[in-house]
């Protein structure tokens, strides 16, 4: 048989097989689950807050910009493939391009400006995320240990005592975000276990309540490890390091609850570090805030280990 005649019988199977591949990868885009409401999202739940949307948006920028890194790479190989193959030239060694100064100044250049511009766009939303008001709503203390999370509401609570800026369980958050803490503040507070479920929908872990409509900080502190903190509609999630304070704030717009983990392997029961935000109305949520405190649920949990001295020197050079 001449080499002609076996490469073309080589050919026939692969384009026979062709409409099965086809047919296969139609089948895992439809199987998916998602509906074409879901698509633009990439993935990514529904946010549920006001600043969840930046993030969203962030997310697509940089798959659109993936895509069409992909489509031009994709095109040059398929290019090459077809335009430069051996049975089309019939040469045994195509022609070799070598210091070609303009095309490698082009595959030097266009990576640094593909990497520049998804360097700004982050560094102009993390910013923008990470910016704390003067004076927030709420404040939530939120602390991490193994296995599970607790909860400070710095708030002022009908009938309850005490002052958050002088309180010995929160001695380990820094001036800078007492400073914000309302006056005379008693505050409740929410202990959680791994084995504890939200009795709505008996998802495991305690439940974190928000107020609809309402800024809240979360100041997040470790008693031990280092957790992450991760409210998975809020597309956001932050480190809970011991020594160190993290803080931000979001604004919940959706009412209900939603899933909550600790992002950052922290030991042994890692995946059972769950909980449940709740997001009520305003009057639900002080009403829960009291219902706390006729538990006896009063005061503050112990917020975890005290800023180190390199950190407190950072801050202070950083003012």
């Amino acid at each position: 048989m001449s080499p002609n005649g076996s490469d073309r019988s080589s050919r026939r199977p692969m384009r026979r097989k062709l409409p099965q591949v086809l047919t296969a990868g139609l089948i895992l885009v439809t199987a998916t689950g998602c509906t074409y409401k879901d698509f633009p999202r990439l993935g990514m739940p529904t946010p549920v807050t006001e600043e969840a949307p930046r993030i969203l948006s962030l997310w697509q920028g940089s798959w659109a910009a993936a895509l069409a890194t992909g489509v031009l790479v994709w095109g040059l190989i398929l290019w090459s493939i077809i335009f430069h193959r051996r049975s089309r030239t019939k040469i045994e060694v195509p022609t070799q391009t070598r210091y070609n100064m303009p095309l490698e100044a082009l595959y030097t250049v266009v990576p640094l400006i593909i990497v520049s511009v998804l360097f700004y766009f982050t560094a102009r939303d993390e910013s923008k995320l990470l910016k704390l008001d003067d004076k927030p709503a709420h404040t939530i203390n939120v602390v991490g240990y193994q296995w599970s999370w607790g909860f400070n509401y710095v708030e002022n609570v009908p009938g309850v005592e005490g002052d958050a800026k002088n309180s010995k369980e929160l001695s380990a958050i820094p001036e800078r975000f007492k400073a914000d803490f309302p006056a005379n503040a008693g505050g409740v507070y929410e202990v959680g276990t791994p084995g504890e479920r939200n009795p709505q929908t008996n998802n495991p872990g305690p439940t974190l309540w928000l107020p609809k409509g309402e800024k809240v900080r979360f100041v997040l502190t470790s008693r031990d490890v280092i957790h992450s903190f991760w409210v998975v509609p809020f597309l956001m999630k932050q480190d809970v390091i011991p020594g160190h304070t993290n803080a931000f704030e979001v604004t919940p717009n959706k009412e209900g609850t939603f899933l909550g983990k600790c992002a950052e392997l922290c030991g042994v029961d890692h995946s059972r570090m769950l909980f449940n935000v709740k997001v009520v109305s305003p009057e639900r949520y002080e009403q829960h805030l009291k219902d706390l405190a006729k538990k006896g649920q009063t005061g503050y949990v112990p917020s975890g280990i005290a800023q180190t001295e390199h950190e407190k020197n950072r801050e202070t050079n950083n003012l």
